[in-house]
């Protein structure tokens, strides 16, 4: 009889349920350490320390996840954060800017997430090197913007990527085409952690490696967010505080639309500001989560963090972020689960947090090629390096865009438009099926295109379509 089945019966017989389960966890425990062990053993001379060192990172966010019973957060301490903990925009930019703003600019580093790959839009790179305006990428619109602020200013604002497994090596190749640009870039990697089995709960990789049949058995997380520019008006507010007393921690939030309502929240919890994740929240109060009415903002993830802050919680070791469980299927069907942590969940470790209610247009995220028609279009106008919504729309929010599965993929996308359409006065727009764009198309209003299976749909050049219903072989319906 195996000494696991003995320390079950034992503690079966001894009659505690919680008993039982410390007994499972131990043997979990101890499991995923050999298969960590084991995939160690594969490691290269020169990458053992790294990936010691990551695997050890996953080792102590499993021993947590075991740990931690249901959702992280007891829903009955959850309040409205206080007024004053989150600022309007308008309020910080009233302050208006100091003459020295060279000086405070020469305190910032601006860190990029840059481990996506574009895989959801069917690319096989970085999600950085997708163009999106006129041959520019989103890493080419990052570079002008901060080689626009350091010519304006004189100042040295570098820039930092935060690559992946997955982007590191093209990125780096790219990197050379910014060489005579005034802006100075450097790079560190994501921690590589493994995908676990739902079932078993061991990790799905074998050795190190990460192509074949290891090719989907490691992770980093995270999205782009276009809208992140840097904002002087905010940088101000927090290297000269009106009360003296310094932010550690801002969160940028803006107000949820229908299309964020899964979106993170910031909360009062506890005596701290906290933000709260969908997949944190008891079944039960989903729907209240997801209420426009009692949870007004989410989590744009523009942060900024003061780095003395960080160096000072890290030496500690306090920074303290609840796991995000987040369930997948690999490509041949099975199920696993990837720990996560979001770096917003760090507010409540730090002194002073802060959330800035910021327009709209500062959230920008860039997931599927719905969203990349939005940033493509004549809603947002391009200035150095900047996206900002056009002033010629007429109300802040944008659009909701909801493209079938045959824009899913980028090139299939660019083929179905042949040219963006113009989408100043567009409030919704749907698309299934084998639909395809003329050039010079006009949105307007509610816009409804639906070919049905085995028909096509071709909207002409020139086509002004306005609060309409499309369907089966082009067939026009007034809305």
């Amino acid at each position: 009889m195996s000494i696991f089945v003995q320390d079950l019966r034992k503690a079966m017989s001894q009659g505690g349920t919680s008993q039982f389960q410390e007994v499972i966890r131990q043997e979990l425990e101890l499991s995923v350490k050999k298969e960590l062990e084991k995939i160690l053993s594969t490691a290269p001379q020169n990458e053992s320390e790294h990936t010691k060192k990551d695997l050890e990172g996953f080792r102590k966010l499993f021993h947590r996840f075991l740990q931690e019973k249901g959702p992280s957060v007891d829903w009955g301490k959850i309040q409205r954060p206080p007024e004053d903990s989150i600022q309007p925009y308008e309020k910080i930019k009233a302050r208006g800017l100091p003459d020295n703003i060279s000086s405070v600019l020469n305190k910032l580093v601006v860190v990029k997430l840059n481990g996506g790959l574009g895989t959801s839009m069917g690319c096989k790179g970085p999600k950085s090197l997708i163009g999106v305006r006129n041959e520019n990428t989103f890493l080419d619109l990052t570079v002008q913007q901060i080689e626009h602020l350091n010519k304006t200013y004189n100042t040295d604002v570098p820039l930092v990527l935060m690559n992946s497994f997955n982007t590191d090596e093209d990125t780096k190749k790219i990197l050379q085409k910014y060489n005579h640009c005034r802006v100075k870039i450097y790079t560190f990697n994501q921690s590589r952690y493994p995908r676990i089995n739902k079932e078993s709960l061991l990790p799905v990789a074998k050795d190190v490696s990460y192509s074949g049949e290891n090719t989907e058995a490691w992770y980093p997380p995270g999205h782009d967010n276009l809208g992140a520019t840097v904002d002087l008006y905010i940088l101000n507010h927090l290297m000269n505080p009106p009360n003296g007393k310094r932010c550690e921690f801002v969160m940028e939030v803006t107000n949820k639309t229908r299309a964020d309502v899964k979106g993170g929240t910031l909360t009062q919890y506890e005596g701290k500001l906290r933000l709260v994740e969908i997949a944190q929240v008891p079944k039960a109060h989903v729907d209240e989560f997801k209420s426009v009415s009692k949870f007004k903002i989410f989590n744009t993830n523009n942060l900024w963090i003061s780095l003395a802050a960080v160096k000072r919680l890290q030496e500690q070791n306090a920074i303290d972020m609840e796991i995000i469980v987040n369930p997948k299927t690999l490509d041949g069907g099975l199920n696993v689960i990837q720990l996560e942590t979001a770096v917003g969940a760090a507010i409540k470790s730090f002194e002073n947090s802060l959330g800035i209610n910021v327009p709209r247009s500062r959230f920008l995220p860039v997931k599927t090629t719905s969203d990349l028609l939005l940033v493509m279009s004549n809603l947002y106008s391009l200035n150095a390096g900047s996206l900002t919504m056009s002033e010629k729309r007429e109300f802040p929010t944008v659009p909701l865009v909801k493209l079938g599965s045959s824009f899913t993929k980028v090139q299939d996308y660019l083929r179905r438009f042949e040219s963006i359409p113009d989408m100043l006065e567009l409030d919704h727009l749907t698309v299934s099926g084998d639909v395809t764009f003329g050039k010079n198309v006009s949105l307007k209003g509610t816009v409804i295109i639906i070919a049905n299976h085995g028909d096509r749909i071709d909207i002409p050049p020139g086509a002004v379509l306005e609060n309409k219903i499309v369907s089966g072989n082009l067939r026009i319906l007034d809305h």
